[in-house]
Parts: C-alpha cells; structure tokens; sequence
C-alpha cells in the first residue's frame, strides 16, 4: 500500500478584501508574523467572526479564508 504525502505550499486568502496567495502558512500566529504585524495591536477577523487573540496560535487558516485585521491605535 503507497501513501500519498501532500505538501501545503501555499493557500489562497481574501485579506482585507484583497485576493492575497500566502506561501505556507497554517495560523492566524503566522499570518500576522509573515505581514510583520504584532499580534498584541491588531483585531483579526477570520469569516465574518472575531477571532480572540489567545486564539491566533490555533486559528487555523483555509483555502478562501476570508481575514480582516484592523490595527489597534492609541492617542489621546
């Protein structure tokens, strides 16, 4: 019997409305690292759902995910 090893290289998403194809990425942790972006200054929505920011290590990403993230800014 011959197993068939599939290699995710990369992934089509929708990112802040902007078809974006991203190179072997599993997690929202990831995404947000790969854009360079402090998980601790963004609200990432993943399908029309917030998703809580103890949760971006887990959140998995799939083909067609549409994600959102907002920057968070402080001022006065």
């Amino acid at each position: 019997m011959s197993q068939v090893l599939f290699l995710k290289l990369s992934m089509n998403l929708v990112l802040n409305g902007e078809k974006r194809n991203v190179p072997n990425i599993d997690t929202v942790s990831e995404l947000l690292e790969k854009l360079n972006l402090a998980a601790g200054m963004v609200v990432v929505e993943q399908n029309g759902q917030v998703v809580q920011r103890a949760h971006f290590p887990v959140a998995k990403l799939a083909e067609g995910d549409k994600i959102e993230i907002v920057r968070v800014v402080a001022g006065g």
